[in-house]
């Protein structure tokens, strides 16, 4: 017998040290009940939701020849009102951007601006080069024609 329980020893000593603690436990029986508090609480809601939608019913149908342009205009109203606010605190961004560049600090983005201005420059100069080069070609070609013409 002696045996046996020498044999069954280390399991039950496994299965004491596997148990979970008192704090595990605390924290699970909390989780558990405050998950299913707030699934009763969904549970109520869809179902007043629902009541809630079978008594409007008839109210919709009867009114809805009137809610419907309502609801458009409001809707309509209303996204004008969200856009031309947004435009404007886009305007007001930009302009206070402007005014900190312009004053010498250093902006958000303005190393791009700078990269972008100094390459858009250097490529004007560019052009400017290749356009007198091309009067200059023109210019030659037009006084070889002319002085071919005379001789």
């Amino acid at each position: 017998m002696s045996t046996i329980n020498d044999q069954n020893m280390p399991t039950i000593q496994k299965l004491y040290e596997s148990a979970p603690s008192s704090r595990q436990v605390a924290k699970f029986t909390t989780a558990s009940a405050l998950g299913a508090t707030l699934l009763f609480l969904s549970g109520l809601t869809l179902t007043g939701t629902v009541i809630g939608l079978i008594m409007a019913t008839p109210l919709v149908v009867i009114f809805s020849p009137v809610l419907v342009p309502a609801g458009i205009t409001a809707l309509l109203v209303i996204t004008g009102f969200m856009f031309s606010g947004g435009c404007g605190v886009a305007a007001i961004t930009a302009l206070s951007w402007m005014y900190n560049y312009v004053q010498g600090k250093h902006p958000v983005g303005a190393d791009q601006v700078d990269y972008a201005r100094n390459k858009l420059a250097s490529t004007a100069r560019d052009m400017t080069e290749k356009a007198k080069e091309y009067g200059q070609y023109v210019q030659h070609k037009a006084q070889e024609v002319t002085y071919g013409q005379g001789s």
